[in-house]
């Protein structure tokens, strides 16, 4: 297969199998439609031959909203209009969008969204540390309505399809997991009560929304003890597929795994005692004398490995056992591990941060002005975004 060529992944069509993955822009407006900005950034990757753009997570309920700043949100009257100019405009280069949808669950701040936050289970979180409460039946049956909602909106704005984020840390992750679901009622005990909220959030999208594409984001593996393990991710995407879905988009890791799910050769030291909180609001003295310790012991501190296509091996192993279409995503940035995932049955392949540091860097692939990103994966944009827009500070700070 060329990696250039027309093809359709999940029942939609793609221009090629180069997909820029979801990624918070922190471009949202005051009422979390899309700004005009986000909407020129989207159309220069739509114009510089990006196959499909998966917009960055939007929110489909207050309570689920992130702590991040300028976040994507899908509900209100007022962003419906946003929206649609969004999906118009990146049709005008032929390029299909697709809505992914979230709920943030435990992985925010109580105070921030300024009501208490809640979980499959009443559970801390390593960032985020106020408890989080225990979801009862009538709170999960109402999460799974603001998703529906959220799908039925999407098709009605004129996306192509929607993904549900179930990766990364977010609810429907704890959910799906054992590390986060310790219920002991019919949303939990075992794989099938654990899948049950998305079960039932694509039975009831399905009685609205017909066959319009739906796909999933699944961190396969994680490093959360009774966490996310291939074995059990293949029973999850097996399930998956019964359920309706129409590809399923292989990633890995939580929040909690550190630089698990973006990784890099260094803890990015300069850049958390930037913007993460609570050491960036440390007094600069202080900030300073703790950057400069942390720099003595970051060579010492183990970072997950291989660095690049880290989750190939699990999308490989799903492909093996079930018949779904796949992307992968993770590391991915030189054209030749994009055709050996291609060759190999991997239907597309997906990037944020090569996108980050390149928009243009599709059109370069398609024009042979470039085999492989310049992005060196410091990881300096994951941490921006706990304060500013998401960018590329490669050559700005000092490494």
């Amino acid at each position: 297969m060329d990696i250039f060529e027309n093809c359709q992944v999940g029942k939609i069509n793609l221009k090629n199998r180069i997909i820029r993955s979801a990624t918070h822009d922190g471009l949202a407006d005051e009422d979390g439609g899309p700004s005009d900005e986000l909407i020129r950034k989207y159309a220069f990757l739509a114009k510089n031959e990006v196959g499909c753009i998966i917009q960055g997570y939007a929110i489909v309920s207050p309570e689920g909203a992130s702590s991040y700043p300028r976040c994507l949100a899908f509900y209100g009257d007022s962003v419906a209009e946003k929206y649609r100019k969004l999906t118009d405009t990146i049709h005008n280069f032929n390029t299909p969008i697709i809505a992914q949808l979230a709920h943030c669950g435990r992985q925010t701040s109580s105070k921030v969204i300024g009501v208490k936050k809640i979980a499959p289970s009443a559970k801390r979180h390593l960032f985020y540390p106020d408890k989080a409460k225990a979801m009862t039946v009538e709170d999960i049956l109402r999460v799974e309505d603001a998703f529906v909602d959220a799908i039925v909106k999407a098709k009605e704005y004129g996306f192509d399809g929607a993904q549900i984020h179930l990766a990364h840390g977010y609810l429907l992750h704890d959910f799906v997991s054992a590390n986060g679901n310790k219920r002991k009622d019919e949303y939990g005990i075992d794989i099938y009560g654990r899948c049950k909220i998305v079960k039932e959030i694509l039975q009831k999208a399905r009685a609205k929304v017909g066959d319009f594409p739906i796909w999933v984001k699944l961190s396969a593996t994680d490093k959360r003890k009774k966490g996310m393990r291939i074995a059990y991710a293949i029973e999850v995407c097996k399930l998956l597929k019964e359920y309706g879905v129409d590809a399923i988009e292989v990633s890995c890791g939580s929040v909690q795994d550190g630089m698990n799910t973006m990784r890099s050769k260094r803890m990015p030291m300069d850049a958390v005692f930037r913007y993460k909180e609570p050491v960036a609001s440390l007094p600069k003295f202080l900030n300073k004398f703790c950057l400069a310790c942390a720099k003595l012991i970051n060579p010492l501190l183990p970072q997950p490995k291989p660095l690049t296509m880290f989750n190939y091996n699990s999308a490989m192993s799903i492909k093996e056992k079930v018949d779904i279409d796949l992307i992968l995503v993770g590391g991915v940035a030189n054209l030749d591990d994009m055709r050996k995932a291609i060759d190999d049955g991997i239907d597309a392949v997906s990037m944020c941060r090569p996108f980050i540091c390149e928009p243009n860097f599709a059109k370069k692939l398609k024009d042979g002005k470039a085999t492989q990103s310049q992005c060196v994966m410091c990881n300096y944009c994951g941490l921006v975004i706990e304060k500013e827009p998401t960018k590329c500070l490669l050559g700005r700070i000092k490494k």
